[in-house]
């Protein structure tokens, strides 16, 4: 950084007729004036020196309180000095339009932020983010999503069931729970950064240890990768354990879940049709997590052969579970208890999970 002395200006003690001139040495020689002494120069407040810094080298006007801030942010974001000036710029244009600009903080204040937050959260926990998605339409993804966080809940664990699939039925209307009161994915879609777990729990609906967040009925939003990313961290920090119904089609969001989740479970139908589907899907989710496991649904194929196939090793074997049409149509899934074939199948799955 270069200081500059002041020079020139109406305030200047060497100029107008404070300045004695005198002859120049040499033609094209600059005139310099006598600097006078301090007990006659006028009491006059001189002008500050002209500081440039490296990003303005040349330039003549002094950066103000606006303009420091605005180079600030620039350098903030890595940019070299050319481009910190054009940033800086394009900040202030934004500013002038009424659309201020966001200041970039530092890595290190958003760690203090969080350890702030989570000294301020009550008894925070470690949970396990658990993903499911169908290898093909009518695997049972949904089912096994509902019935794995309600064998949690029976067990008190606190666990959270997020419902990922915005064109799936709605996971609460597995629950029978479509009427109850509280928020929905509506409710955070514009929500970005960090999210309180307890306030997370007190705004949706709850069942004793079984806290749901699904979609609204009607027209439904896009979810934010930002949005999936607060409430999984809040869940993390809340819940003992997360399960997420994750869609077939991997979008933004579902794409956030499977990179934040300890393991993800494929379910296969065990058919040629079913394990060309479940492919696809594989070839989709390896984008983003490579802990996946597979739970067979019955049918013609061996569990050697579509284990081979698909390349992935076998988490169990879901059975088929009488009268499930009619509990699932009276949206009560509080019939099928430990001893029943899909309650044994998912307590088992919840031991490992868990101890994993």
């Amino acid at each position: 950084m270069l200081c500059l002395p002041p020079r020139g200006g109406s305030n200047d003690p060497t100029s107008g007729h404070h300045r004695r001139r005198r002859p120049a040495r040499r033609s094209g020689a600059r005139r310099r004036g006598r600097r006078l002494p301090a007990r006659r120069r006028p009491r006059t407040r001189p002008r500050p020196p002209l500081l440039v810094a490296r990003a303005d080298r040349g330039g003549r006007r002094r950066p103000g309180r606006r303009r420091g801030r605005l180079r600030a942010a620039g350098q903030a974001e890595g940019l070299p000095g050319h481009q910190a000036g054009r940033r800086s710029r394009q900040l202030a244009a934004m500013r002038r339009r009424g659309r201020p600009g966001r200041r970039r903080v530092a890595r290190g204040e958003l760690r203090l932020v969080e350890e702030f937050a989570d000294a301020l959260e009550p008894s925070p926990r470690a949970g396990v983010v658990v993903g499911v998605v169908g290898g093909n339409g009518g695997a049972g993804a949904s089912l096994l999503s509902a019935c794995l966080a309600l064998a949690a809940s029976r067990r008190k664990l606190r666990t959270l069931l997020v419902d990922a699939d915005p064109l799936g039925g709605g996971i609460d209307v597995l629950l029978g729970q479509e009427e109850a009161k509280g928020a929905r994915w509506a409710d955070f879609v514009s929500r970005e950064g960090r999210v309180s777990s307890a306030a997370l729990q007190a705004a949706l609906p709850a069942f004793g240890e079984l806290t749901v967040l699904a979609f609204h009925r009607g027209e439904v939003e896009a979810i934010p990768p930002g949005a999936m990313r607060s409430v999984l961290e809040a869940g993390r920090r809340g819940f003992d354990l997360v399960v997420v119904d994750l869609p077939r089609h991997v979008d933004a969001a579902a794409a956030e879940a499977l990179s934040r989740a300890s393991s993800t479970l494929l379910l296969v139908t065990a058919d040629v049709r079913g394990v060309l589907a479940a492919a696809q899907v594989l070839g989709e989710i390896r984008r983003h997590t490579g802990a996946v496991g597979m739970v067979l649904r019955p049918g013609v194929l061996e569990e050697s052969v579509v284990a081979a196939s698909l390349d992935l090793p076998c988490a169990g074997h879901l059975a088929d579970q009488p009268r499930l049409a009619a509990a699932l149509n009276k949206g009560d899934l509080t019939l099928i208890d430990r001893r029943s074939v899909l309650g044994h199948f998912c307590a088992t799955l919840l031991t490992d999970l868990m101890a994993a």
